[in-house]
């Protein structure tokens, strides 16, 4: 497991520029590609309050966690801090929710084309890939 969790440390930053959908008002003139990171961007220059909660939910909390659970692995963080882990973990997952709510309303909309790009399941991956690593990291009762 603790080699898997190293691998995540690779794995999210490729997922944050990975593109997570395709978008367009027309298909016609072709879709822009959105990326956790050139979705920051937008949200910085727009709303700067949820750019920041979404920062915090797609890029740090998860990392933070995987950091975490890397010292745990190792010896270097105590087991009394997993459950403070397995709630970062939490709280990247309902970044995956939001993803996927806004796409629900944009399609919803009629006058927007969204498909959904492998970045997103490879961000969805990392992050039940770390639920299931701090899942497994629990010491035997």
């Amino acid at each position: 497991m603790k080699y898997l969790n190293l691998a995540l440390l690779v794995l999210f930053p490729v997922a944050w520029f990975a593109p997570l959908m395709r978008a367009a008002i027309l298909p016609v003139f072709g879709m822009d590609e959105i990326s956790v990171v050139t979705g920051l961007q937008s949200l910085w220059e727009s709303d700067a309050a949820l750019a920041l909660l979404v920062t915090f939910l797609a890029v740090f909390a998860p990392y933070a966690k995987t950091i975490g659970l890397a010292l745990l692995h190792f010896g270097l963080l105590s087991p009394r801090a997993l459950p403070a882990l397995e709630v970062l973990g939490k709280l990247a997952m309902a970044d995956v929710f939001l993803i996927a709510l806004y796409i629900v309303i944009v399609k919803g909309a009629g006058m927007v084309t969204v498909e959904t790009a492998w970045g997103l399941y490879l961000f969805t991956g990392c992050i039940l890939t770390s639920i299931l690593i701090s899942w497994r990291s629990r010491p035997d009762p």
